[in-house]
């Protein structure tokens, strides 16, 4: 018989969630919330509440008992640095969350919206792959200071989804392979995957790797350290250039993908510049990672919004190549990528891990 299982993934203004039958789904929906709905609420965790009831009236429009789970699993939120797969969602998980122990966003109330959702069927309830997957190797934890060790913060869930997806296609299991993936989106984080683990990865949340639609990247630190001193700019201000208001944002004044490409093909000369250029500063990234894995490539990873640019990915597949086989996979399903995670969680494919 078939596991059904319940979705969650709480954005800043959306709340998605789905339920399956095993891979089938029987339904799936995404919930815009407005600045107005959301207002009343002083901390992102006030929203719990909010959320779960809205979840727990489509559930009865769709005639879907919120006891009859099997699992139900919710979006990783900013807990403290751990291991890539499946955790339980236990006491002291559910206090970090709450607490927002490496900061607040709106996907700490995933794993609080599924423990609640799962004692209605007495349920387990579990979160997957969350952006502070820390795996790196001593090595990759080392700036050049001590004062600034090396942070990995990134797209771990559609970074690992894809990378098993690309393993099946090689007819390999995840755990054997050696893979760069490169997300590339509104953030942009590329990541060496040695049999199951990303070994190196860069902080794709504020300051590290390629720039982005609307985040720098890295950036020439001498010239950073005097702007911060130079007193034009509040701190504020500086952390908006870096993810919010950097990368094409800064220079075309737009963060939409789309439309920078749209631009430069109708003869933008800039526009044209700075799409090749990130597209340059991500290929120069992946050659990068390849000598982290020392040229032992099983296959190349590209995934994220932006791969769906036909154009962007002609000229990367032009510039890394002669790396290894490419797989392109567009967008970032992460409904189905948690799905699938609690499925490996059901059967025993996947251990189920204890936060502490």
């Amino acid at each position: 018989m078939n596991k059904r299982t319940l979705v969650i993934n709480p954005g800043s203004s959306t709340t998605k969630f789905a339920v399956y039958e095993g891979t089938k789904t029987l339904f799936s929906r995404s919930m815009e919330h407005t600045a107005e709905e959301l207002a009343p609420f002083e901390a992102i965790t006030d929203q719990f509440e909010f959320r779960t009831n809205l979840i727990l009236s489509v559930l009865r429009e769709e005639g879907i008992d919120p006891a009859g789970f099997d699992a139900v699993i919710g979006r990783g939120g900013l807990l403290k640095p751990i291991r890539g797969g499946v955790w339980a969602v236990n006491e002291l998980m559910l206090r970090d969350l709450q607490i927002g122990v490496s900061g607040q966003h709106a996907c700490n109330l995933g794993g609080i919206m599924a423990f609640e959702m799962a004692k209605k069927s007495k349920a387990p309830a579990f979160i997957a792959d969350p952006v502070v997957v820390d795996e790196m190797c001593d090595e990759a934890r080392i700036s050049g200071h001590p004062e600034f060790p090396r942070r990995s913060i990134f797209h771990a869930l559609n970074q690992k989804a894809t990378a098993r997806r690309a393993a099946g296609e090689m007819g390999k299991k995840y755990e054997e392979c050696r893979l760069i993936v490169a997300h590339i989106g509104g953030g942009i984080s590329v990541g060496s995957h040695v049999e199951g683990r990303v070994i190196d990865v860069n902080n794709a949340l504020n300051g590290e790797g390629p720039f982005s639609t609307e985040r720098s990247g890295g950036l020439p630190v001498g010239q950073l350290v005097d702007l911060c001193f130079s007193g034009t700019k509040t701190k504020q201000e500086i952390q908006k250039m870096i993810k919010g208001g950097g990368g094409f944002q800064a220079y075309l004044g737009t963060s939409n993908g789309k439309e920078v490409a749209n631009r430069a093909a109708a003869g933008d000369a800039k526009a044209n510049l700075l799409f090749r250029t990130l597209a340059y500063q991500v290929a120069k990234e992946i050659g990068a990672h390849a000598t982290v894995l020392e040229g032992r490539i099983d296959g190349i990873v590209l995934t994220g919004g932006l791969a769906n640019d036909k154009w962007l990915m002609e000229i990367l597949h032009k510039r890394i190549s002669f790396l290894g086989r490419i797989f392109i996979y567009p967008g970032e399903d992460e409904l189905e990528a948690l799905r699938d995670a609690g499925l490996r969680a059901l059967t025993g494919e996947s251990e189920v891990q204890q936060y502490q």
